[in-house]
């Protein structure tokens, strides 16, 4: 994944509307930077953040 990647969730503003209401809102997360943070950071991870980070497919070469 491009270090520049970004994804966009929407929010829900937890008004018991099942996310229909005017209180959602759309945030940006920079997906790229977070996984190349922790493929840099990998030995200084705890084992159950790594197993975890594993679990979900993470590649780490």
């Amino acid at each position: 994944m491009p270090r520049k990647h970004v994804e966009t969730i929407v929010l829900s503003g937890g008004d018991g509307d099942g996310g229909r209401g005017e209180d959602q809102k759309e945030r940006q997360l920079r997906l790229g930077a977070w996984i190349g943070n922790q493929r840099s950071r990998a030995a200084t991870l705890s084992p159950e953040r790594v197993e975890q980070l594993s679990a979900i497919g993470m590649r780490w070469a």
